[in-house]
């Protein structure tokens, strides 16, 4: 990955790398500061091989340690910036982080080093910041801030930087020649919707290739302008910036996701292809007042997953974007992002309702979890995937690395089908699937019938537990703005719609979700319904 942008600024050096609302950065620049990185790193003794965290918000800062970590033949860990303590913790001591590159306060409620000292109280005793030597953290060395004014534990990246002047460019240039395709290049700890987060190791081949793979698909050149609004710590957003930086076009990003400085960057940019992936950011963006006046007329792709979006939003963006090309995909952290999307060449049917067809270099199956039989075409059963381009295990577990990877293939957890004509579907994680007296329910299924109920946004399902049926269906609805909408009618929806034993038995109005980066966390929704049942 170090070696593309020093490939991609010798090409396109004057050209726009990375595009924020208020900065950018050209091929030049970019090469140029993360050399500087790279430089500050190997002086502080990091070693190829070595692990290096990320604790930022999306930023040009993020960016250029992230590919000069790569440079100095290091692995960048980009650390989700929405951790607590106890989550952050894990992640610096599981991943043996010897540095971490961070800042401080960074909003109202949003300050790193805080979150650093609750998540390592031993801090800030120590007394040497370029040699800590922490109980919680052991390998930890360093932590870099990016403020100048910064903790005695903390060593500013100023001076970091000017430190790593000592090391001559040529020494950036042989640890850039060194790293081999197969030699992991990040690790990136998945969303933390269980007790704790798995540490995906992902290769420079395999980002790299994915990435050139999607390229291929989207038929992208360095013309093209691509904005993701998803958080940099993402493999959604490394997928789209590895893609098209590899090419010479610009990537275009917001420290945070908020619509309408979205939308007025899509306009005034001219995006051709937009990254929102995600129900939460795709709602957000049409229901924004200013979605009706933006001129999105240069936007030709748009990764909009129509197939697990509510029906409403894909009328939506269809009447404002007749112009644009929607695509659906399937992928996953495990995956170095997407596994599967639409072509530009298939029809909307098949674009709107399916998730594509895999990239080159994968082989993907559906496999019966009960008898480990493939699926025949359309038929549910775990998504299993194979190819170069998948994960190399779970950083410090071989446990969680061998109940996935068997036999060289990886079994994703996911519930998905293959139609005659090599489409993939996605239909929700297996343990997403509810057991109601013995009866098989994914909660997908329910949640698109309350969807279907002109009052409801969104509609998320868990199971709750019971006595009678081991399990029932409860869920939590997001009105539409101005609608209204009680609990029996809702109920009354499904009925005689869906079978008896899937009709929620309790339903649950909010008006904001518990999230991790890019997903709905269920089971806190869950958590919550049962601590109040349970004290009713």
């Amino acid at each position: 990955m170090g070696e593309m942008i020093r490939s991609s600024a010798a090409r396109f050096g004057a050209s726009d790398a990375i595009v924020f609302p208020d900065d950018r950065l050209s091929y030049a620049d970019l090469n140029v500061a993360a050399r500087d990185w790279a430089r500050a790193l190997i002086a502080m003794g990091v070693k190829p091989g070595d692990h290096v965290g990320i604790l930022l918000p999306t930023c040009i800062d993020f960016i250029t340690a992230f590919y000069g970590i790569t440079m100095a033949g290091a692995v960048a860990v980009p650390v989700n910036a929405r951790y607590r303590a106890n989550e952050l913790g894990y992640v610096v001591e599981n991943a043996d982080l010897v540095v971490v590159i961070t800042t401080g306060k960074v909003a109202e409620n949003v300050d790193f080093g805080e979150r650093l000292e609750s998540a390592m109280p031993s801090l800030k005793g120590a007394t040497d910041p370029r040699a800590l030597s922490l109980p919680e953290a052991p390998a930890l060395r360093t932590i870099v801030c990016l403020d100048d004014d910064c903790a005695p534990y903390l060593i500013s990246a100023s001076s970091a930087i000017e430190a790593g002047k000592a090391i001559d460019e040529g020494e950036v240039d042989k640890r850039i020649d060194a790293v081999q395709p197969e030699d992991t290049a990040m690790i990136l700890y998945t969303s933390g919707t269980t007790a704790h987060p798995k540490g995906a190791m992902i290769s420079h081949r395999a980002q790299v290739a994915n990435s050139r793979n999607l390229g291929v698909r989207y038929e992208c050149t360095s013309e093209d302008k691509v904005w993701s609004p998803l958080p940099i710590f993402h493999i959604a957003g490394i997928l789209p910036m590895t893609m098209i930086l590899d090419l010479g076009g610009a990537y275009m990003t917001i420290p945070h996701f908020d619509a309408g400085v979205g939308l007025a960057m899509l306009g005034r940019e001219g995006a051709t292809i937009a990254y929102p992936s995600f129900v939460t950011i795709m709602q957000d963006l049409i229901t924004h007042p200013t979605f009706p006046d933006t001129d999105l007329s240069k936007l030709r792709v748009m990764n909009s997953n129509f197939a697990v979006q509510p029906e409403w939003i894909k009328l939506a963006v269809a009447k404002a974007m007749p112009h644009t090309i929607q695509v659906g995909t399937y992928g996953l952290t495990e995956g170095a992002g997407t596994v599967s999307t639409s072509r530009l060449s298939d029809s909307y049917e098949v674009r709107t309702g399916r998730c594509g067809t895999p990239l080159d270099e994968w082989s993907v199956r559906i496999v019966n979890a009960e008898t480990a039989l493939d699926c025949a075409p359309g038929e549910q059963g775990e998504i299993v995937l194979g190819g170069p381009n998948r994960l190399q295990g779970y950083y410090n577990d071989p446990v969680k690395t061998a109940e996935a990877i068997r036999d060289g293939w990886f079994y994703s957890g996911d519930i998905g089908s293959i139609d005659a004509d090599g489409n993939v579907m996605f239909h929700g994680r297996l343990k997403d699937m509810l057991k109601v007296g013995g009866e098989n329910v994914a909660a997908a299924e329910i949640e698109g019938m309350l969807q279907s109920h002109p009052a409801v946004k969104l509609a998320q399902v868990v199971g709750l537990p019971d006595e009678r049926y081991a399990e029932v269906p409860a869920a939590f609805v997001e009105l539409a703005e101005g609608q209204s909408a009680t609990e029996q009618e809702l109920i009354a929806h499904c009925k005689g719609q869906i079978a008896g034993f899937k009709v929620p038995r309790h339903i649950r109005f909010v008006d904001s979700w518990p999230m991790s980066t890019s997903k709905i966390q269920k089971f806190r929704l869950r958590d919550e319904l049962i601590k109040e049942l349970q004290e009713a």
